[in-house]
């Protein structure tokens, strides 16, 4: 009888003993992070590719860079001011800061990222020297980059802008034009293929590349490396999240800045 209570005994306190193990909940498995979606808009070269070349990284940071492009100055801030965008990356910031101004955008700069040196170029002439008489000289026709592009030709001695106008100069404030050159306002993009058509262009570096010039060896003439246009990285202004940050310390590391210097010969310079 003591052996069967003792048996009994011990059955019950192996069947607590198991009833204890099965209360204890089984460690749970973390969650994996949850990939975060950033859509940027960009045009082609270099922005697009820069953008292209930090996707990698980015990736294993668990956010996953969907780039846009675009071929226009203005859709990106529109796009981006609509939400159809998480931020763009094909300006500096007087051209931001003109553009959000004129149609009441509320956009930032995240970062900058490069500079592209304006350039001159021309196919019918080997210096500025050299220009003709009424000659057709084409420069964008956006408020700052047209400003922009007046001030690069003023350096170069093409003829001479009032005093104090700087970057913001317009074709009216030409004083003295030495041989009457003619001043054609068009887009941007297009500026590379009016080359044909007249004496020089004024051409933004991105769209000069993407025909296959290059400021550093193509140009008569090329602004200076101690331009204020940085090339920056805008987003919404009440956009904080973290993403955000992550990207931007994504462009702007060694690796990038090596790879920007060893793939634009010049034609693009960091500006961090």
């Amino acid at each position: 009888m003591k052996r069967l209570l003792s048996t009994v005994a011990a059955c019950a306190a192996l069947a607590l003993g198991l009833s204890g193990c099965g209360d204890k909940k089984a460690p749970e498995t973390a969650a994996a992070p949850k990939t975060v979606v950033l859509k940027v808009g960009a045009t082609p070269v270099p922005h697009a590719d820069i953008l292209k070349f930090v996707t990698p990284e980015l990736q294993k940071k668990g956010i996953e860079l969907k780039v846009v492009e675009f071929s226009d100055y203005v859709k990106p801030n529109m796009a981006l001011a609509d939400k159809e965008l998480d931020a763009n990356f094909f300006q500096h910031v007087p051209y931001l800061e003109s553009f959000s101004a004129e149609r009441g955008l509320k956009l930032t700069t995240l970062c900058a990222v490069h500079i592209e040196p304006m350039g001159v170029y021309s196919k019918s002439v080997n210096a500025l020297a050299d220009l003709p008489s009424g000659a057709k000289i084409a420069i964008p026709n956006d408020p700052t980059n047209g400003g922009r592009a007046l001030k690069v030709l003023a350096d170069a001695g093409v003829f001479t802008l009032k005093d104090g106008v700087g970057v913001k100069g317009t074709p009216a404030d030409i004083v003295s034009n030495p041989k009457n050159v003619k001043i054609i306002e068009m887009e941007a993009a297009v500026l590379p293929r009016t080359l044909d058509d007249v004496t020089v262009a004024v051409i933004n570096s991105n769209f000069a590349m993407g025909v296959g010039l290059n400021p550093a060896k193509d140009s008569l003439f090329t602004e200076s490396k101690d331009s204020p246009y940085a090339n920056i990285v805008a987003v919404r202004t009440d956009d904080k999240r973290d993403a955000l940050k992550t990207l931007s310390d994504s462009l702007r590391t060694p690796a990038v800045r090596d790879f920007i210097m060893n793939t634009y010969k010049g034609a693009v310079l960091p500006a961090f």
